[in-house]
């Protein structure tokens, strides 16, 4: 497996799993509400041990740039199929998932991760224009991008 030259976790902020967790106990408490017997604790071993996989699956993507390749959780595309990224700053991120958005476009987009990066495609088998990607860092993962887009190369297919 080759070194990532770019690599981060789309994680979740600390008070993020607090609401959650706080949430899910609020929950528990309200379908309780001093019952006895099976009320009492299938609430609290059900939602909150269900809130925590669900907040680890929200934080669990993953964003790399090697092997030739730009990787987002399991999606994966060459770098020869793309031609250019652009760091977003939260204005353009809000702009482009919003009215300026593209019905075909791969967005993996965390509402708590301010930045992002538009990374155009052009490969002539997928429709897809484009992917939006947060990043906590949208100008390193951007350059990291760019420097490894090979120039005039041909496409691979």
């Amino acid at each position: 497996m080759a070194t990532d030259d770019y690599a981060e976790r789309l994680r979740l902020p600390w008070w993020l799993w607090l609401c959650g967790l706080a949430v899910a106990t609020l929950l528990a408490l309200e379908v309780w509400m001093g019952a006895d017997g099976v009320r009492a604790w299938l609430p609290f071993v059900v939602l909150i041990p269900l809130t925590l996989v669900g907040l680890w699956r929200a934080g669990r993507i993953r964003v790399a740039v090697g092997g030739g390749e730009l990787t987002v959780d399991d999606a994966h595309i060459p770098l020869s199929f793309v031609t250019d990224a652009v760091p977003l700053d939260a204005a353009g991120k809000r702009e482009l998932l919003g009215v300026g958005s593209h019905e075909l476009a791969f967005v993996v987009q965390r509402p708590w991760i301010s930045g992002a990066v538009q990374v155009v495609i052009d490969d002539p088998a997928d429709p897809t224009p484009y992917w939006v990607v947060s990043t906590r860092d949208p100008v390193k993962l951007a350059a990291a991008i760019a420097t490894r887009v090979p120039v005039n190369a041909p496409h691979p297919r």
